[in-house]
């Protein structure tokens, strides 16, 4: 089967109507395109090598890119905010919990949280692969890369799905739950094939997962500031994953203001994109895993962040206290 009809039946087969990518009608600008261009070459009598439309068209350019640009930032939004509140729901506990469940009208157990993982990343990855293909035919009919460059500018504007934190997030989330003894019958369903959290030689961590259609994930958990295993970690929103110390130090606020104090022009230690402190996600999901997988580490550096936590608040107060005074 095709993968445009396997995606139409997908989407078509969705209990809610979800936004996805206009697969069909992106083929069909592209179609369009090219026999307009063989239809002109016909009329201008061009030479018969020239095979490929022109890199740069204006009906492609007005359309395509415009329509796939606002389709793939609905698809993420959606995602995020789904995986969102499943994340919140599974971290979440007592009242708070049994509300959460109430308002979403779900099913309490843990199966239940797994098939909607499942669910998500299945949305995630084949409108990820949905993405690809349709640029990849760009490139094709225009002979060109200007299908890559605009995969640039989507990451740039932080709208690749596969650069979302809470794919990651529910990466460890499902590794969480596999290890978790659940109290059932029902056999839960597995979120991914393959994935694991993995150490090298080095003992330095990965989160890496084999997916379909040969979409390989692979997710480095080495802080790139202390060039340790991150702790606590955060995603910013450039995708880049740190320690929450770390980012705190590169954006140069203490941990007291959060990151969220962070001045705009501050930015990221690896890409150096600036704005991506603000929006940062703090991973809860991977935060457990790896506390879990690694308790001596994670033990020695809770010691440290609330020696450097203590530091900092009385640096604050010793601040406050001194402006108070006008000293």
């Amino acid at each position: 089967m095709k993968f445009c009809k396997k995606y139409q039946e997908y989407m078509q087969g969705q209990e809610k109507e979800l936004p996805g990518v206009g697969f069909k009608k992106l083929k069909k600008i592209l179609k369009k395109c090219r026999t307009d261009f063989e239809s002109h070459q016909d009329l201008d009598g061009s030479s018969p090598d020239a095979q490929h439309c022109p890199h740069h068209c204006p009906v492609c350019d007005g359309t395509f890119f415009p329509s796939l640009l606002k389709e793939m930032s609905a698809v993420v939004g959606c995602f995020n905010d789904r995986a969102q509140k499943l994340l919140e729901l599974h971290l979440a506990s007592g009242f708070r919990k049994y509300f959460i469940w109430f308002k979403g009208k779900l099913q309490g157990n843990h199966v239940a949280l797994m098939q909607e993982g499942k669910d998500l990343v299945t949305y995630a990855l084949i409108n990820a692969i949905a993405v690809r293909k349709i640029l990849k035919k760009y490139d094709k009919v225009h002979y060109s890369n200007q299908g890559q460059a605009f995969r640039s500018q989507a990451q740039s504007m932080h709208i690749e799905i596969l650069q979302s934190p809470w794919l990651c997030e529910l990466m460890a989330f499902h590794i969480n739950l596999r290890e978790t003894k659940v109290k059932s019958n029902n056999k839960a369903p597995a979120l991914f094939e393959g994935c694991s959290l993995t150490f090298d030689d080095d003992g330095k961590p990965s989160l890496s997962c084999e997916l379909f259609d040969s979409v390989k994930l692979d997710v480095d958990l080495t802080c790139s500031i202390c060039l340790d295993t991150v702790f606590d970690p955060v995603s910013l929103t450039c995708g880049h994953i740190f320690c929450y110390l770390c980012a705190c130090s590169a954006a140069k606020v203490t941990i007291i203001d959060g990151l969220k104090a962070a001045e705009p022009k501050e930015k990221c230690p690896l890409c150096r994109e600036a704005r991506v402190y603000e929006g940062a996600v703090h991973l809860e999901e991977l935060n457990i895993l790896l506390s879990q997988s690694c308790p001596e580490y994670w033990e020695e550096r809770l010691q440290l962040e609330r020696t450097e936590r203590i530091r900092q608040a009385k640096e604050h107060w010793e601040f406050q206290c001194r402006a108070f005074m006008g000293v």
